[in-house]
């Protein structure tokens, strides 16, 4: 089984507004780099769906190495799934799971693989992390529409 590095980022300016995810594949020494755009999404979410992406770009199953820098990833992967999914997607007090639509097909996405999570400080290496978050800010910067002169 191939063993893949994944670095992710995602963000919003501001939150809520227009996003971008980015990741930044890495099987030996073959390099890949993803990134989208959406004109009015939420910090989270962008956070969710660059992990969704890069794990849906691995092409059969991976040992998976994922970095990020959303505790809110991490927690929610490797901490809270188990208990939304044995409630039925409601969270310790009952209320529904926010973006359950993207925890759902992250945890579809993960099955065929076996992800190790890791957080990262933002703003703070490594390297691999940081073009992620580069991919992230220049994604945003494309994506916003010009204001008129």
């Amino acid at each position: 089984m191939k063993t893949v590095q994944i670095y992710t980022d995602g963000g919003c300016r501001p939150n809520p507004g227009p996003g971008a995810w980015g990741v930044l594949l890495r099987y030996g020494a073959h390099e890949r780099e993803l990134a989208g755009y959406e004109a009015q999404t939420t910090n989270n979410r962008m956070e969710l769906t660059a992990a969704l992406k890069g794990l849906q770009a691995l092409k059969s199953p991976c040992e998976v190495d994922l970095y990020t820098d959303s505790n809110y990833l991490k927690q929610g992967m490797s901490e809270w799934l188990a208990g939304w999914k044995r409630r039925g997607w409601r969270t310790a007090d009952n209320k529904p799971v926010l973006n359950e639509d993207l925890w759902r097909a992250l945890d579809a996405a993960a099955a065929t693989h076996r992800v190790r999570w890791h957080w990262v400080r933002g703003h703070a290496g490594p390297a691999a992390h940081e073009r992620a978050d580069a991919l992230v800010t220049a994604t945003i910067q494309a994506g916003k529409v010009s204001e008129p002169c």
